[in-house]
């Protein structure tokens, strides 16, 4: 939904009621992921896609009426193996689609707050959760922050936290509460990249962030290196601090990864200390497996324990041989993404 922001918001200026069908579940080989949404117009103009081909056309006969009555409504496929090739699949899988008018022509209060939260989110880059509730008849969303605020219908606390537990796992899902499912479909704010240390590699590696769509932000406090480096595409932020004066002030969670690489023990461990107990979903160090073990020793006689010490990548990267800077970058960038898409 969010990279179709800009047709959501022209359709719903121009005052043409559309529905909106998301993936909700896939069994086996599906052709495109939980999450995925597709818009249809009353005039069947269509934004985005819930099958790669295969279904669509079933979805988009199901969906008409829902934009005329306002309802929403679960719809069952199963991708069979023929349709699955065509869409380049090996075989075929089944999925669940929920199908519903836009909440944003919804009258009532409640589903309006649910949007205006949702769109100032997304419009904000703002953390939520929409939650959908996924009964067939009248539509039901709530807008969750991480900080458990819920806007839009009136939402237990059980739910609140159904969807907090999907937000730090990074995985839209179907949850349960009091036996009625829903579905908590996360929009995390951008990815975001801590490097701490402007060494060689850093400047290929904010590269390749930048190409990936991630904020990138860079910290050490050595002036000749923060000040000096030439960066071809410059970071978006550069902070000439040690990095205890300045990740205080980051969002520190599941969509925050971090990697640690100015060989300076004073500047790396300044980072890790923070870094290790907070919900970072990555943790990389540069060096050798014997820079490494000096580094747990250290930790460990700081009082971190084997289970947070085992956060840490390393040796970072994944292991593609890399010797230049460009090559130990891309194999830093390829965990990083490795991490980041586990879930999904």
């Amino acid at each position: 939904m969010k990279e179709q922001l800009n047709i959501i918001s022209n359709w719903f200026e121009a005052k043409n009621p559309f529905a909106i069908a998301t993936v909700i579940q896939t069994w086996g080989s599906s052709p495109r992921p939980v999450g995925s949404t597709m818009l249809i117009s009353k005039d069947m103009e269509m934004a985005g896609s819930v099958s790669g081909g295969c279904v669509e056309g079933t979805v988009v006969k199901a969906t008409l009426p829902l934009i005329e009555n306002g309802m929403a409504q679960r719809l069952d496929f199963g991708v069979a193996d023929e349709d699955a090739w065509e869409v380049g699949l090996s075989c075929g899988g089944k999925m669940q689609v929920f199908a519903e008018r836009f909440l944003a022509f919804n009258e009532q209060p409640e589903e309006l707050a649910a949007w205006q939260q949702l769109e100032f989110c997304l419009k904000n880059d703002q953390p939520c959760i929409l939650l959908t509730r996924l009964q067939d008849g009248e539509s039901w969303h709530s807008v969750v922050t991480p900080d458990g605020t819920a806007f839009g219908e009136r939402t237990p606390d059980g739910l609140v936290q159904q969807a907090l537990r999907a937000y730090r796992e990074r995985n839209s899902q179907v949850v349960e509460y009091l036996e009625v499912s829903y579905f908590a479909q996360v929009f995390p704010h951008r990815s975001q990249l801590l490097i701490i240390g402007a060494a060689h590699i850093t400047v290929d590696l904010v590269q390749l962030a930048k190409q990936f769509d991630f904020e990138t932000v860079v910290v050490d406090p050595r002036g000749i290196f923060s000040s000096k480096t030439q960066f071809p595409m410059p970071p978006d932020r550069i902070f000439e601090k040690y990095p205890a004066e300045v990740l205080p002030d980051f969002t520190l969670d599941p969509y925050t990864y971090a990697v640690v690489l100015s060989h300076d023990p004073k500047i790396d461990d300044n980072a890790l200390h923070i870094l290790l107990r907070s919900e970072v979903g990555y943790i990389g160090a540069l060096g050798s497996k014997k820079t490494h073990g000096k580094r747990v020793a250290r930790l460990q006689n700081a009082g971190f324990s084997e289970e947070e010490i085992a956060r840490i990548h390393a040796p970072i990267g994944v292991d593609i041989h890399a010797k230049t800077p460009k090559e130990i970058a891309l194999s830093i960038m390829g965990e990083i993404i490795k991490v980041k898409n586990e879930f999904l």
